[in-house]
C-alpha cells in the first residue's frame, strides 16, 4: 500500500517558508465509507482511498533538514469521530524505541502525535499521542505555544510493529473535542514523529527554534462536511473506602489508631453547547494523588505547592493563563507575579484556632460539599467560571475531662471567574479576571482567624507591535479588597505578607480600628519573540495592602521591581555543542518608602553537547541591600551582599542508565550556603523506570530569626528585642520514583521521600541598630548568658529584664511516600488501589548522624492509610 521504507527525497518535499504562517500546507479529510477497526492494521479500504500526507521536516536536531525515515499520514472522519492513520517507515524496525508507560507519561520512546485546531482560532487545541508500546498521551493546547497535560479525553489508538516499521490507528470521537457547528469545517493540524534513537523530531509544519508560535502555524485541516458536535454527557461516579492505622496517644477519645471511612459521589461532564461545558463534582476525592513533599521552612514566606487533584487541574489553563497572555516569557527576578487563582485555597486545612486541650479531633481539610466549572466559547471570548462550596468544619476537643466543640472553618463559597478575548489571530488580546470567597461563620469565635469576604478583580492583555510577531507588549492589573472584624484585619496587617507594624516605616501603619483592606497590582513587560537575540524587560508593582491569598497566592507585597535582560541562542550545531544559550539581566527591588531592597546580576549559561550531555551554570550577584522581613514586623534592617552559583549536568536521556549531578554555593557575611544533588535514571526494561535524586545541603546563617520581646529600655529598637541566633544546618533528603507499568492500561507507582534536617543553634544575639546589620551576642558587652537555662540579660544588672529562650535546636526526621496500583479496566473508568505511608521522628542529636537518624526512621512506628476506589465512566 505504501512505498518502500527509507529517506525522504529533499525533492519529493514542497517548499514551503515555515517562517511565513500564511504559507499554509493543506491537508484533505476523506469521509469513511463504512466502519473502521481500531487494530493498528491499516487495512480498512477507507484508508487506500484517504490522501496521503509525508511532507515532514526535521526540527530536530537538523532543523529544516528532510526526516531521515520516510512518515505517511492518513485522515478520515464519519458522522462520530475523526481517525488518523499513520505509518511511520523504519530502515531498522528492530531498533525502535517502544518503551511502556501511564497515561501521559514523559517516556524516552518513539512517538507519533497529532495536534488538532478545530475552533480554527490558531491560538488553542488540543493533541493525541501514542508510543509504539502503545502508552497514550494526551491534552490541551493555548497561548498558541503552551501545552497542558492535565486533561484526559475518552478515544482509542492501538499500534503495531511490522518489519516495514510501526503503524498507529487512532479513533477521537467529536465528543472529547470542541468546534462550531457549520456545513463545512477547517480545522488546524499537525503531526510530529519522534525517532528516540537519532534524537530525532519530525513535524509536517516544524517551527524554527529561534522563532515562535505553534498553533497559529498549523497546516488547514479541509473537506470535513456533514457532521455536527455531538452533546457530550460524562458521568463518573466513585465508591471508596478508606482504612487508616495512625498513632495515637491509648487515652484519645477521638482516634484509638483505627478508623474506617466509606465514601462516594462522582463527576459530571455536559456539554450544554457546542461552545460551553459544563463540569460538576459533587464530595470530590482526591485519594489517589501523590503526597505533598516535606519541608523545614524556616522562613517567614508561605509554602506552595502544586495542585494535584484531577478536578482542579483539568482545563485550568484559561483561569492560570491571567497575565502570561501573549508572550512567550515572564522573566521574573525577584517579583514573583501573584496566583490570582491557588486552587488549593479550596478544601484547605482548616484556619481556625483551639483553645487549650488535652486531646483534639480537627479535621484534615474543609470537606468540598460540590464545585463546577463552565468554559467555553462566545463571542470571540474564551470563558470561564468555578465555583465551589466547602463544608462549615468542627474540632472536637476535651480538657480536664469536659468536651467541646469548636468551628476551625466556616462555611465556604468560592467563586472564579475568567474571561479572555482575542483579535486579529491573536496579535492582541484583552481579558478578566474576579475571584470571590465569601464565608458564613457559624460562632463569633472563628471570626478572628479567617476574612469575612475576599472580593479581586483584574485585567490582563497583549499586544503585539509589528507584523511579524517578533515584540509583545502583555500587561495586567488588579485590585484586591477584603473584609474581617478588626480582631482579624489586625492580624492580617501583621502578618509576614504585610508586616503595617514596621515602627520605622513612614509608608504604612497599621489600623486596629480596621474593618476591611484595599490593594492594587500590576505588570508591564516587553518580550522579543523571535530571533536568536533574546531580549526581555518588565516593570511590576504591588502595593502593601494587596491581599488575594483567599483564592489565589502571593508570598510579597510593598515592592517595586524593574529587571532588563538580554540574550543570544545557538540553534545550529557547533564543533562544541548542539544548542546554546546565554542570558544575561540586572534587576532592582524597591518598597513604597524608597529603600531598595534587591539588586543584582544574574547570568544563565545552557548547552546541549554533541554527545546530548545538557549543562547549565547559573551565577547571581548582589551588593548590600535593605531588608524588610529580617526581623519579621520589626525596624529595617541590611542585607549583606551575596554571590552565588550552581550548575548542573545530565547525560544522553536514551540509554538505560541517565544521570545527573548539581551542585551550587553562596557567599555572603550573612551566611552560606552549599547543596551537592544527584540523580539517578535506570531503565532495564522497556516498561519499569526508577528514579532516585538524592540532595544533600549545609548551610551557615549568621542571623536566624529566634523570636521578638517587649522591653521598654530597648529605646534603640523601638521597645522591642528582636533576637537572632547563629544556626548550622545539615539536610539531606531525596526523592524516589518508580514506574511499573504492565499494560497500557495497568500500571504501579512508588513514590518515597526520605528527609532528615539537623540545626544546631549558637551565638544568641540581638539586633542593635535599625537600618544596619549590627547584633550583639549575649554574653558580651556588659549582659549576661546562661548557656544551661537559656536566659539572656541584655545588660546584666541593668534594667532590662531577664529574656528567656526556647532551645532552637532541632532535628527532623520524616519518611513518607505512597503506593498506587491503578488500572484502566474499560476507557474512563479506573480502579485504583493506593497505601501512604508516613512515619516521623523528633528525638534531637546534636551531630548529624546519617546512620543513626535512618535507623530511628525505620523503628519509628508508621501511620498507614489504605484505599480501594472504583469509579466508572458513563459516556459516548
Amino acid at each position: 500500500m505504501y512505498a518502500a521504507a527509507g529517506p525522504v527525497e529533499a525533492d519529493s518535499i514542497p517548499d514551503i517558508d515555515p517562517k511565513n504562517p500564511s504559507a499554509r500546507q493543506s491537508v484533505q479529510a476523506f469521509r469513511a465509507p463504512g466502519h473502521i477497526v481500531i487494530d493498528g492494521v491499516l487495512d480498512d479500504p477507507a484508508w487506500a482511498m484517504a490522501v496521503p500526507v509525508d511532507s515532514f521536516r526535521q526540527r530536530e536536531p537538523v532543523e529544516g533538514a528532510p526526516p531521515t525515515e520516510r512518515t505517511v499520514v492518513r485522515v478520515l472522519y464519519d458522522d462520530q469521530a475523526i481517525y488518523i492513520g499513520a505509518h511511520m517507515f523504519d530502515s531498522s524496525p528492530d531498533s525502535i524505541v517502544a518503551r511502556l508507560g501511564r497515561r501521559d507519561a514523559e517516556l524516552d520512546s518513539d512517538l507519533f502525535a497529532v495536534f488538532i485546531d478545530p475552533y480554527l482560532d490558531r491560538r488553542t487545541g488540543f493533541y493525541f499521542g501514542v508510543n509504539p508500546a502503545g502508552t497514550m498521551l494526551d491534552g490541551v493546547l493555548y497561548n498558541d505555544s503552551w501545552d497542558d497535560d492535565s486533561w484526559d479525553g475518552v478515544w482509542r489508538a492501538e499500534t503495531r510493529i511490522d518489519e516495514t516499521g510501526w503503524i498507529a490507528e487512532m479513533r477521537i470521537p467529536y465528543s472529547q473535542l470542541r468546534f462550531h457547528q457549520q456545513s463545512e469545517y477547517t480545522w488546524g493540524i499537525n503531526f510530529r514523529r519522534d525517532i528516540k534513537r537519532k534524537n530525532e523530531q519530525d513535524f509536517l509544519v516544524f517551527i524554527p527554534k529561534n522563532e515562535s508560535g505553534f498553533v497559529s502555524r498549523f497546516a488547514d485541516l479541509v473537506g470535513m462536511r456533514d457532521i455536527a458536535p455531538p452533546r457530550q454527557v460524562e458521568i463518573v461516579p466513585y465508591l471508596r473506602t478508606r482504612a487508616e492505622y495512625t498513632q495515637q496517644d491509648a487515652a484519645n477519645p477521638f482516634n484509638d489508631g483505627s478508623r474506617y471511612v466509606p465514601g462516594f459521589g462522582g463527576d459530571l461532564k455536559i456539554g450544554l453547547t457546542s461552545n460551553f461545558t459544563l463540569n460538576a463534582t459533587v464530595n470530590p476525592d482526591f485519594g489517589q494523588v501523590e503526597v505533598d513533599p516535606a519541608v523545614v521552612n524556616l522562613s517567614d514566606f508561605e509554602t506552595f505547592f502544586p495542585e494535584k487533584r484531577p478536578f482542579f487541574i483539568e482545563g485550568s489553563t484559561l483561569f492560570n493563563s491571567f497575565g502570561f497572555g501573549g508572550s512567550n516569557s515572564h522573566w521574573g527576578f525577584n517579583f514573583g507575579t501573584p496566583d490570582f487563582f491557588y486552587s488549593r485555597r479550596v478544601g484547605r486545612a482548616p484556619q481556625g484556632g483551639l483553645p487549650d486541650n488535652d486531646y483534639n479531633n480537627m479535621p484534615d481539610g474543609s470537606r468540598i460539599l460540590g464545585a463546577a466549572k463552565l468554559t467555553g466559547k462566545a463571542s470571540g471570548w474564551n470563558l470561564g467560571a468555578m465555583q465551589a462550596v466547602t463544608a462549615r468544619e468542627v474540632a472536637e476537643l476535651t480538657f480536664n475531662g469536659s468536651k467541646d466543640r469548636v468551628e476551625v472553618e466556616p462555611l465556604t463559597y468560592y467563586g472564579v471567574f475568567r474571561g479572555q478575548k482575542e483579535i486579529d489571530e491573536g496579535r492582541q488580546g484583552i481579558g478578566f479576571i474576579s475571584t470571590i470567597a465569601s464565608r458564613r461563620f457559624g460562632s463569633e469565635g472563628i471570626r478572628e482567624y479567617v476574612n469575612s469576604g475576599s472580593y479581586v478583580a483584574g485585567m490582563d492583555g497583549w499586544t503585539f507591535l509589528d507584523p511579524n510577531k517578533t515584540w509583545v507588549i502583555t500587561g495586567w492589573a488588579g485590585l484586591s479588597h477584603v473584609t474581617g472584624s478588626p480582631e482579624r484585619m489586625t492580624a492580617l496587617q501583621q502578618s509576614s505578607l504585610h508586616y503595617f507594624q514596621r515602627p520605622d516605616a513612614d509608608h504604612v501603619e497599621l489600623d486596629s480600628n480596621a474593618t476591611s483592606m484595599t490593594g492594587w497590582a500590576g505588570r508591564l513587560l516587553l518580550n522579543k519573540q523571535r530571533g536568536n537575540v533574546m531580549l526581555n524587560t518588565a516593570i511590576g508593582i504591588v502595593s502593601p495592602s494587596f491581599d488575594i491569598n483567599d483564592v489565589g497566592f502571593m508570598f510579597t507585597t510593598d515592592v517595586i521591581n524593574a529587571h532588563f535582560g538580554i540574550g543570544y541562542r545557538w540553534t545550529e550545531p557547533t564543533r562544541l555543542f548542539r544548542d546554546a544559550t546565554v542570558i544575561g539581566a540586572a534587576f532592582q527591588n524597591m518598597n513604597f518608602g524608597g529603600d531598595r531592597t534587591s539588586l543584582g546580576v544574574w547570568s544563565l549559561v545552557t548547552a546541549r553537547m554533541l554527545n546530548y550531555y545538557r549543562i547549565e551554570w547559573v551565577t547571581s550577584a548582589n551588593p548590600e541591600v535593605k531588608d524588610h522581613n529580617l526581623t519579621r514586623g520589626g525596624p529595617l534592617a541590611a542585607r549583606p551582599r551575596y554571590f552565588g552559583t550552581e550548575m548542573y549536568l545530565n547525560s544522553d536521556d536514551r540509554k538505560p542508565w541517565v544521570l545527573g549531578l548539581q551542585g551550587g554555593l553562596s557567599r555572603s557575611p550573612g551566611g552560606d550556603f552549599n547543596f551537592v544533588g544527584g540523580s539517578i535514571q535506570w531503565k532495564p526494561a522497556t516498561n519499569f523506570n526508577l528514579s532516585i535524586n538524592p540532595q544533600f545541603s549545609w548551610n551557615f546563617e549568621d542571623a536566624q530569626w529566634v523570636d521578638a520581646f517587649d522591653d521598654p529600655t530597648a529605646t534603640a529598637t523601638y521597645g522591642k528585642r528582636y533576637v537572632f541566633g547563629e544556626m548550622d544546618q545539615r539536610t539531606l533528603s531525596s526523592s524516589i520514583r518508580l514506574n511499573w507499568t504492565f499494560t497500557p492500561e495497568l500500571s504501579f507507582q512508588l513514590f518515597a521521600q526520605p528527609l532528615i534536617s539537623t540545626a544546631d543553634f549558637k551565638k544568641y544575639k540581638e539586633f542593635t541598630r535599625p537600618g544596619g546589620y549590627e547584633f550583639r551576642v549575649f554574653g558580651e558587652g556588659g549582659s549576661t548568658f546562661d548557656d544551661e537555662t537559656l536566659v539572656a540579660d541584655p545588660d546584666g544588672d541593668g534594667p532590662a529584664a531577664p529574656i528567656q529562650l526556647e532551645d532552637q535546636d532541632f532535628t527532623f526526621k520524616s519518611l513518607r511516600g505512597t503506593a498506587v496500583l491503578r488500572w484502566e479496566y474499560r476507557p474512563g473508568s479506573t480502579l485504583y488501589l493506593v497505601w501512604t505511608q508516613s512515619r516521623t521522628d523528633d528525638f534531637h542529636d546534636r551531630e548529624f548522624r546519617v546512620g543513626r537518624s535512618l535507623e530511628r526512621l525505620w523503628e519509628a512506628r508508621p501511620d498507614n492509610i489504605f484505599m480501594i476506589k472504583l469509579t466508572y465512566w458513563f459516556g459516548r
